[in-house]
């Protein structure tokens, strides 16, 4: 599902507008970015949670060269998904898997 899916489905659930739904969901996730550059972790309740991990410095190998690289810390985003979200995912995979 693309961004536009899912602009697509909340304006025909929703009877809105597209481009305002668009801005909407634009908005949506420039404020998820800006929080997680910030290092503020985004909570919502019952889908999961968009957070900031730490990496730890590692050594890695460049292949070419045969060389050791040092890949310093650093942090990434990453989702981590409601229990209520897991176990939905979870019903539906089944359902279809049959």
């Amino acid at each position: 599902m693309t961004k536009a899916d899912i602009v697509n489905t909340i304006s025909h659930a929703t009877g809105i507008e597209r481009a305002t739904v668009l801005k909407t969901v634009e908005t949506f996730m420039a404020s998820v970015k800006s929080s997680l550059a910030r290092n503020d972790n985004v909570y919502l309740r019952e889908f999961g949670s968009f957070i900031v991990k730490k990496r730890a410095q590692k050594t890695a190998r460049n292949i070419s060269k045969n060389t050791p690289l040092i890949i310093p810390e650093h942090f990434v985003p990453a989702f981590k998904p409601a229990k209520v979200f897991m176990s939905a995912v979870k019903k539906s995979a089944k359902k279809t898997k049959k």
